[in-house]
């Protein structure tokens, strides 16, 4: 590659996010490739995050042609392009390869590595429990448009398709644009996951590790990249299950995370302030629940009213998703039988143990076709194993290192998506 030419790599945050998440990306990638010119995408951030995956990719989209720009004024030409995104982030960047392939971006740049880690390409699944029923209502309304476009519940498309379908389907351009990619990896949590579910951030329709998991069954790691997952086999005939322990008893709060502290250290009080504080929790979990609930309400509300004037906009008519509008106009009945060809679906009650079933998502149809027509890409999927964190999603990208020492054991898939990695 010349002096002149850059191959740049865009970093997208998540949900609430921050560029400060994917220091630890920044950080391994450049150790492992010095010449790569990476930029963490920031216009997008924190209560940015609630105006939609399409008005994200928006921002994001203009931030990279704002960098292209003026790495050109220095005389630098960007010539090969790859992108990752992490949670939310990877939605957003599907959409922003949507954008840059209509206005003609790749005609001149050639993309390269397009990647993902923990992020819900079918959108956030419902399980069969009363807290995810009960999040499956909330989550909508308290998280404004990405919140509708996260459980496929939005009317995005003039048909009313809902965007995360849009962006599965092979004759628009998100999906056609996400096929030009050299190579498609994908990163997925298999256990404890408890914000990105293995089945959608994996493109599964059921979960194989759910067996396991009920049945505290441990996994066959690679030696090289561990805890990166690279061979599984289910057992022949799975062991009765363990009896799972009273719900706040000593050993409950042990499996939630076994052998790690819950709090993070500012809540880590010492004898016998520590006896205070948990002795307070009976009071204290009310008031940050009903204080989280007012903060999401009053988030959500500004962010509609932020939507309201982006679309007023005028400048707003040329952007992809009013182009998109009106194609879907001219096609109209060209819903949903792209992808409805039963036989590329997986059966869902395919030979799983009964206590794995009563841990399987409840997918919607929509979410069974947006599986069946990513699965046709040829996108490579690798699993991250994290049987000790209390919640895994942010430790696939050691999102906290400074906060939670425990985050540091995600720099194996961290080492290994930078060693992956297409120059």
């Amino acid at each position: 590659m010349s002096s002149s030419s850059v191959h740049l790599l865009v970093l997208v945050h998540g949900m609430w996010g921050n560029p400060g998440h994917l220091a630890e990306l920044d950080r391994v990638i450049k150790e492992t490739i010095p010449d790569l010119h990476v930029l963490r995408a920031e216009t997008n951030q924190e209560d940015g995050t609630y105006d939609g995956i399409d008005w994200g990719g928006e921002r994001v989209a203009e931030e990279i042609v704002a960098e292209v720009d003026k790495l050109a004024k220095e005389g630098r030409t960007v010539t090969r392009f790859s992108i990752t995104g992490y949670s939310l982030g990877g939605l957003v960047s599907r959409y922003v390869v949507g954008i840059l392939r209509q206005r003609g971006f790749f005609e001149t740049v050639t993309p390269v590595n397009f990647n993902t880690l923990a992020t819900p390409h079918l959108g956030l699944p419902r399980y069969p429990s009363f807290f995810s029923s009960l999040a499956s209502v909330l989550g909508p309304r308290l998280l404004s448009r990405t919140g509708e476009q996260f459980y496929c519940v939005d009317k995005w498309s003039a048909n009313g398709r809902p965007l995360l379908e849009v962006m599965a389907d092979p004759d628009r351009i998100f999906y056609q644009a996400l096929a030009a990619f050299e190579t498609i990896r994908i990163y997925a949590n298999t256990l404890r996951d408890r914000t990105v579910p293995y089945v959608t951030a994996a493109i599964e329709v059921d979960d194989i590790f759910a067996d396991r998991a009920s049945n505290g069954l441990e996994v066959e790691l690679d030696e090289q990249y561990a805890p990166l997952i690279k061979s599984y086999s289910l057992p022949p005939v799975p062991p009765a299950p363990t009896p799972k322990p009273a719900v706040l008893s000593p050993s409950w709060f042990k499996q939630l995370a076994p052998g790690r502290p819950m709090l993070p250290p500012f809540l880590r009080f010492r004898f016998p302030l520590n006896i205070v504080f948990y002795a307070m929790l009976p009071l204290l979990v009310p008031v940050v629940l009903s204080f989280a609930i007012v903060r999401l309400s009053l988030a959500a509300r500004s962010s509609r009213a932020r939507i309201k004037l982006l679309e007023k906009d005028a400048s707003s008519t040329q952007k992809l998703a009013h182009i998109l509008a009106q194609l879907e106009k001219q096609v109209e009945h060209a819903v949903v039988d792209f992808i409805d060809d039963e036989a590329t679906i997986p059966d869902p009650e395919r030979a799983l143990s009964k206590s794995a079933r009563k841990e399987q998502p409840i997918l919607t149809s929509t979410q069974r076709r947006i599986a069946a027509a990513l699965n046709r890409l040829p996108i490579k999927k690798e699993r991250a194993y994290f049987p000790d964190a209390l919640n895994s999603h942010a430790v696939i990208i050691c999102r906290d290192v400074k906060n939670f020492e425990a985050h540091r054991e995600g720099e194996g898939i961290l080492r290994h998506w930078a060693n992956a990695f297409i120059l």
